[in-house]
């Protein structure tokens, strides 16, 4: 191969060689361990001593949509199930920027303080473009996350909320069989995520801000009738006034309502998660609330109850899921769909079309 510096006409220059190529592969990557594969009777066992790497590496079997992943994870929870109920359950939500992960936060130093080991499983909202999640409620939760007592686990909504909303109440079972005696469950924000928050914690909590005109502005009937305590953060400063008259405007607006189930009528409170005002105030209602249920029963009957609703939730999944998966009906649907866009058949004789043929291939095995 001929080069031009080479050249007579170029005598005088001197041609330095070039550095030598980094290989394309990190060779550090080579020494790097490989992760160690568990049995189902090893996770168990590393949960039950409170291991947080193992348990995180359970929650990701419990969240992995792989057949094997799955097959593993409910065997881990079926296991873990003895050992599990021992916690408080509470639910949080609220409108956008009324402080969940500040308050969060406030709340959970409060609990370690007394003693106590929490888990926070905050479901992150995945964009509906690229379909990821930010997952960045650690970084909110600044003291938090830096506490040994303390799990932090977000999960991707990934648009569909009930999936993740069971592998939520299934990492539940795997944090209380770890020994935290908390749970938190951080909603995604006032939406659809509230009523499968709703049936699987113990108290459900609603986040308001004050001075934010109408107080009941955006407040769906549904969430207020869910919620069994109120509390309106931001109560601090000249926000003072307006949260107590918040507080006024929501008490009365709560005995429009007639009385939950449990018998308890909602308490309404002021806080600030920021400077950490009438934080105990707030636990305390919560204890209230716990001791009032268990009195009269309800506690018992309530968690029955969610244990029953997420059997059949399971199912409506398990059916959805096979349908879809199917093979002959993943070749059908674009064709189906293609009838329905040209107008050429209803969207409900297509459904059926495509359900008789499912019902069809079922009825073969």
């Amino acid at each position: 191969m001929t080069h031009p510096e080479d050249d007579p006409l170029y005598q005088g220059l001197k041609v330095n060689k070039g550095i030598a190529q980094p290989p394309s592969v990190n060779p550090y990557l080579k020494n790097r361990a490989k992760r160690r594969s568990y049995s189902v009777n090893e996770y168990v066992d590393g949960i039950l001593d409170g291991n947080i790497p193992l348990l995180s590496q359970a929650v990701t079997l419990v969240e992995s949509a792989k057949p094997e992943h799955q097959d593993m994870a409910q065997a881990i929870i079926e296991k873990c199930l003895p050992h599990s109920g021992n916690a408080i359950r509470v639910g949080i939500t609220g409108v956008p920027g009324a402080g969940k992960s500040t308050s969060i936060d406030a709340f959970g130093m409060y609990l370690l303080e007394l003693g106590h080991k929490l888990a926070v499983l905050a479901i992150d909202p995945s964009s509906e473009r690229s379909k990821g999640s930010i997952l960045g409620d650690k970084t909110r939760m600044e003291k938090l996350s830096m506490e040994q007592n303390a799990f932090i686990r977000p999960s991707p909504s990934a648009g569909s909320l009930g999936g993740v909303a069971r592998k939520t109440r299934e990492t539940i079972i795997l944090c209380e069989a770890a020994g935290f005696n908390y749970v938190f469950v951080e909603t995604v924000g006032v939406g659809q995520s509230e009523t499968a928050v709703h049936s699987m914690v113990d108290f459900f909590l609603l986040i308001q801000l004050a001075g934010t005109g109408d107080e009941l502005q955006g407040i769906k009937r549904g969430i207020m009738e869910m919620a069994d305590g109120i509390v309106i953060n931001k109560a601090d400063g000249d926000n003072i006034e307006k949260a107590k008259m918040a507080k006024r405007q929501l008490k009365n607006a709560l005995h429009l309502y007639p009385l939950p189930d449990s018998g308890w009528t909602p308490e309404v409170l002021t806080y600030s998660g920021y400077y950490k005002l009438n934080i105990g105030g707030v636990w305390d209602m919560v204890h209230r609330y716990i001791d009032f249920v268990k009195q009269n029963g309800f506690f018992e009957k309530k968690r029955n109850e969610q244990s029953k609703y997420w059997m059949y939730e399971t199912i409506n999944e398990r059916l959805k899921n096979d349908f879809y998966r199917n093979p002959a009906i993943e070749k059908l649907m674009p064709r189906l769909e293609n009838e329905v866009l040209s107008a050429r058949k209803s969207s409900f004789v297509a459904a059926k079309e495509a359900l008789d043929e499912y019902y069809t291939l079922k009825n073969k095995f």
